[in-house]
C-alpha cells in the first residue's frame, strides 16, 4: 500500500534546493519555448502552437525528481540498497508523470472547448467555457487517479 501525500508549499524545501535544479528547469524550458518559436518562424503559428504545448519542465522535473528520491536516504532504514533507492526515484518520477498527463488531459480539454466555441461565441464566453471544462476534467483525472 502506497502513501499518499498532499501538495503544499515548502519554503525550507525551496531554499534547500540547490540553484543548479532551477538552473536546469530554467534552461531547459527557455529552450524549448525558443524552438517552439523557431518553428513557428519557419512553419506557422499552427505548427508552432503544436510545440509549444510540450510540457517544457517535464522532462527536467522528472529526472530531478528521480535523482532526489534516489539520493535521499529514509532515516528509518539506514541498510536500504542501490536498488530500492533507485526504485523509489523511479516510482517519484512515475507520479511526476501521471500528473503532467492529468494536466495535458485538462489543457487539451481547454484548446478544445476554446477551438470550438470561439467562432461561435465572444471571447469572455468562450474563455470562462474552457476554463471551467479544464477545471472539470482535470478535477475528474485527479479524483480517478486515486481511486486507481
Amino acid at each position: 500500500m502506497t502513501a499518499r501525500s498532499s501538495a503544499r508549499f515548502n519554503m525550507a524545501a525551496f531554499r534547500a534546493t540547490p540553484w543548479t535544479e532551477y538552473a536546469t528547469r530554467f534552461l531547459f524550458g527557455g529552450s524549448v519555448t525558443v524552438l517552439a518559436g523557431l518553428i513557428a518562424d519557419k512553419f506557422g503559428p499552427a505548427v508552432g502552437g503544436l510545440f509549444l504545448a510540450f510540457p517544457a519542465i517535464f522532462p527536467a522535473s522528472a529526472s530531478l525528481i528521480d535523482k532526489q528520491k534516489r539520493d535521499q536516504s529514509p532515516k528509518s532504514d539506514a541498510s536500504e540498497t542501490k536498488a530500492s533507492r533507485k526504485r523509489r526515484g523511479r516510482r517519484a518520477a512515475g507520479a511526476d508523470a501521471v500528473g503532467a498527463a492529468m494536466g495535458a488531459l485538462g489543457l487539451m480539454t481547454f484548446a478544445v472547448a476554446a477551438w470550438r466555441l470561439l467562432p461561435q461565441r465572444g471571447l469572455s464566453l468562450t474563455l470562462t467555457c474552457a476554463t471551467l471544462a479544464w477545471a472539470g476534467v482535470s478535477l475528474l483525472a485527479w479524483v480517478v487517479g486515486r481511486k486507481i
